[in-house]
Parts: structure tokens; C-alpha cells; sequence
């Protein structure tokens, strides 16, 4: 047997091609097999996140009588086809062609455009804000007539939108009634379209949500300029200290007072340094207390009139530029109630801030009463000159003087109780002062009486 080299060289050569050829096609394979997988995992995402658009769609648009039309469109159809009877088939086709019908309502509900035209921000309570809501159909089709839904606190005001044509334009005037103290909160407006029969319901939001705040009502009292603070810049105690503004008497010189403070006239009469002695005076800084409790009060009217007293008292110090701090009582539950004690401050820096703040108190068995508050208050505000405390008629005069022995002894109390059965008047307790309220009107005359006194 003889051996031909070439003919080993070209088997060889033969052999290696064929595994290049393999390994390609092997590749190319590879290659196709993962693109499908990618495109399946792709595809199977886009079926998924469909489905969940049309689910919430259906969720969003299906009502609970739309729902009964759907089963009793296929489940009677299905029993009319397959059992021959006519009036099962009738019945669903008639539930079908409702649905079919209701679906044309549904279409223009994205032709709007709407626009809550400016509301006033706040408003005195027993007055009404209006505003122009004003619809334009935005698409190049005549939209359907649909309605606008405004909720408005807890309440829901609905208007009606016409016909309108493409590029049409329809206003219309709300009237929010302002009737009881609080915040409001208005929006945001939504359009309906909805069947006839009410199987399906579309809503779309157009607006954002406007908060109104509904102020106490106040009445306008006289300045305090005069009257409880007489000084602008500040009161003087009773507390004599060496330097001050107040001038008091003069003393004998003593190790440590300034050379400044020598009253030389005095000097040369007795023959002994004599220096000056001053009245300590101390800034207006002034507090209004609030205690919220139910049980301090016996109506919410009444609670209502110790709002407005306390805001009218508070607008009337702002506008006299007091250093001012007010302080209400915050829940407590009642199991806490023996460890924690809370309260919060209101915004003084002008009066609307003060009076949105107002806006948003309410009375509660879980509040604070009115002595837990001013011990707080007494707590956490250094030198106090005048305090208001504003309470019902549940509080006995013992439980108001207990609550204004909370505060320093150089700090005047003024206590403003409300009682819508007693005659207005005032009278003093030792060095507590007590104003009572039968109605807001008498609070401008014990004020007056007071500062003339």
C-alpha cells in the first residue's frame, strides 16, 4: 500500500471545513434563538402592561350596572346560541347594543379644557366666594354635552356643559357658600361622561385642588396703646435694678455701680455719693390662651364666639405691633393624657396668617382644658405682660383663677369668658379681670371700659 501526501493535505483541509462551517452555522443559530427569546420576553411585557391599562380602564369606566349589561350580554348570548332559546339571544343582544350605545358618550372626553378661574383665598364666615368656570373644546370635533363635578369640602356641585362646536367656549359662575368657620378645601374639577342608563362612567381631573379658608368673624376693637400696655416700648415692673430707662428714686452709692449712674445734684446736697435706681422695664410681649376642650364649653355657638374673640383680640394686637404669641391645646389621648401635655402656636406674623390658623380650630374631648394650656404657656414664654385667657361657661370662677395663678405674678390676667345667658360685663377678681360675652359686639365695649379705666 503506498501513501499519497497530497491526499492526507486534502482530507485534512476537507475536515477543517466542514467544522468551520459547523461552528457557524451553530452560531448564526445562537444568534436567532436568543433574539426570539428577547422578543417574546418584550412582547409578553407590552401584553402585560396592556392589560393592566385596560383593566384600570375598565375599573375607571365600568359601573356596577355596566358590569351586570356585560355578564348578561355574553352569558345570555352563549345560552341563546347553544340551547336555541330566542329570548335568552334577544336579551343579550339587547344588553350588547346598550353598551354599544353607552360607549358613544364616552367619546370627546379629552376634547375639554377646563379652568377654575380664581377664587379668593380666604373669606369672613357667613359670606360666599364665586368663581367662573370656563370650558373649551380643544379638539377639531364638536364635543357631546357632558357635566362638571366640583367637590367642594364634603359636598359635590355639579353644571352642565353643552353642545360645543370646535374651539367653542361656555362659562359659567359657581357660588361657594361660606357659611361656618373652616378650611375648605374646593376641587379639583373633574368632567363626566356618563350614559343615559349609567353603565359607563368616565372621569377626567382638570384642575388642582384650592384651599379656602373660612375666617371667624371679628369685630374691630379699640387700640391697646393705652389702657392694659401704656408703653410703647415697654412696661415697668416692679423690680428695681440699677439700669434701665425708668427712672424710680436714688440711693447711697455702693462697690460696683457704674460711675455713670451718680446723681451729683444729690451728691452735693447730702455730701455722699448718691447714684440713680430704676424701674426694671420689660417689652410688651402679650399672649392670648385658647383652650379647646369640649368640656369647657357648653355649645359649639359658644365655642364658635370664643374663636371670634380671640382672633379679633389677636388682629387688634398685631395691627398695635405686640409682640404677640397665641397658644391653643393640641389632642391628647386620653390614656397619655397623665404624662404628655401639648399645644401649639398660632402665626402672628400678620393678621390673615393669624386668622387662616383660626380657621382651622375645633373643639374636642381629646384637647387640653384651659389650665393645662396656660400652665404650657406660663412654660414656654418668657416674660408675659398681659395675657388673654378665652374659655366657655363651663369653667367655674375657682378653675379660672387656678389657671391664672399659672402665669408670673407681675403678669396682668384677662380672662374672657363666654356665656351666651348672662348680661355683659366686668368685673374684678383680686388682681384677675373678667370679661363676659353674651354676644361678639359686647367684647368692643368691655375693651373700651377697660382702656378708659
Amino acid at each position: 500500500m503506498t501513501f499519497d501526501p497530497s491526499t492526507r493535505t486534502s482530507t485534512r483541509t476537507s475536515t477543517r471545513t466542514e467544522t468551520v462551517t459547523s461552528f457557524a452555522q451553530g452560531g448564526v443559530s445562537t444568534r436567532a434563538r436568543a433574539r426570539l427569546s428577547l422578543f417574546g420576553a418584550r412582547s409578553v411585557r407590552i401584553v402585560r402592561r396592556w392589560m393592566r391599562h385596560a383593566a384600570r380602564w375598565l375599573g375607571e369606566t365600568v359601573t356596577a350596572a355596566g358590569w351586570v349589561a356585560v355578564a348578561v350580554a355574553v352569558l345570555a348570548t352563549v345560552l341563546g346560541l347553544s340551547l336555541g332559546i330566542v329570548e335568552w339571544l334577544v336579551a343579550g343582544l339587547a344588553a350588547l347594543v346598550l353598551l354599544l350605545i353607552g360607549s358613544v358618550f364616552l367619546f370627546g372626553a379629552n376634547a375639554y379644557h377646563v379652568d377654575l378661574g380664581v377664587l379668593e383665598d380666604h373669606v369672613v364666615a357667613g359670606d360666599e366666594v364665586t368663581g367662573d368656570i370656563t370650558v373649551t373644546n380643544v379638539s377639531k370635533r364638536p364635543a357631546l354635552p357632558g357635566r362638571l363635578e366640583i367637590p367642594i369640602g364634603a359636598a359635590l356641585a355639579e353644571t352642565h356643559v353643552p353642545l360645543l362646536l370646535a374651539g367653542a367656549t361656555h362659562a359659567q359662575r359657581i357660588s361657594i357658600p361660606a357659611q361656618r368657620r373652616g378650611i375648605v378645601d374646593v376641587g379639583p374639577v373633574r368632567s363626566v361622561r356618563a350614559d343615559p342608563i349609567g353603565l359607563l362612567h368616565r372621569d377626567i381631573q382638570w384642575t388642582k385642588r384650592h384651599t379656602l379658608y373660612v375666617h371667624p368673624k371679628t369685630v374691630s376693637l379699640p387700640t391697646t396703646a393705652s389702657g392694659f400696655v401704656r408703653d410703647l416700648e415697654g412696661t415697668p415692673s416692679s423690680v428695681l435694678v440699677s439700669d434701665d430707662i425708668s427712672f424710680h428714686a436714688v440711693r447711697e452709692y455702693m462697690p460696683g455701680d457704674a460711675p455713670r449712674n451718680i446723681h451729683w445734684k444729690s451728691t452735693a446736697k447730702t455730701g455722699t455719693l448718691m447714684v440713680r435706681q430704676y424701674e426694671e422695664t420689660r417689652r410688651s410681649k402679650v399672649g392670648i390662651v385658647l383652650g379647646m376642650s369640649a368640656a369647657d364649653f357648653a355649645a359649639d355657638d359658644e365655642f364658635e364666639l370664643a374663636v371670634s374673640a380671640a382672633a379679633s383680640i389677636g388682629v387688634r394686637l398685631i395691627r398695635d405691633r405686640r409682640d404677640l404669641d397665641v397658644v391653643v391645646s393640641e389632642e391628647v389621648p386620653e390614656s397619655a393624657r397623665r404624662v404628655i401635655r401639648s399645644a401649639r402656636r398660632l402665626s402672628t406674623f400678620t393678621p390673615v396668617t393669624l386668622l387662616n390658623d383660626f380657621s382651622g380650630v375645633d373643639r374636642s374631648a381629646q384637647m387640653m382644658r384651659l389650665g393645662e394650656v396656660a400652665t404650657l404657656a406660663a412654660q414656654q414664654i418668657d416674660g408675659l405682660s398681659l395675657v388673654f385667657m378665652v374659655c366657655g361657661s363651663s369653667l367655674s370662677l375657682h378653675d379660672l383663677q387656678t389657671a391664672a395663678h399659672r402665669f408670673d405674678i407681675d403678669t396682668t390676667v384677662v380672662v374672657v369668658r363666654v356665656d351666651l345667658d348672662e348680661e355683659p360685663g366686668v368685673r374684678r377678681i383680686g388682681d384677675l379681670t373678667v370679661f363676659t360675652l353674651g354676644m361678639l359686639d359686647d367684647l368692643r365695649h368691655l375693651m373700651a371700659r377697660a382702656v378708659q379705666s
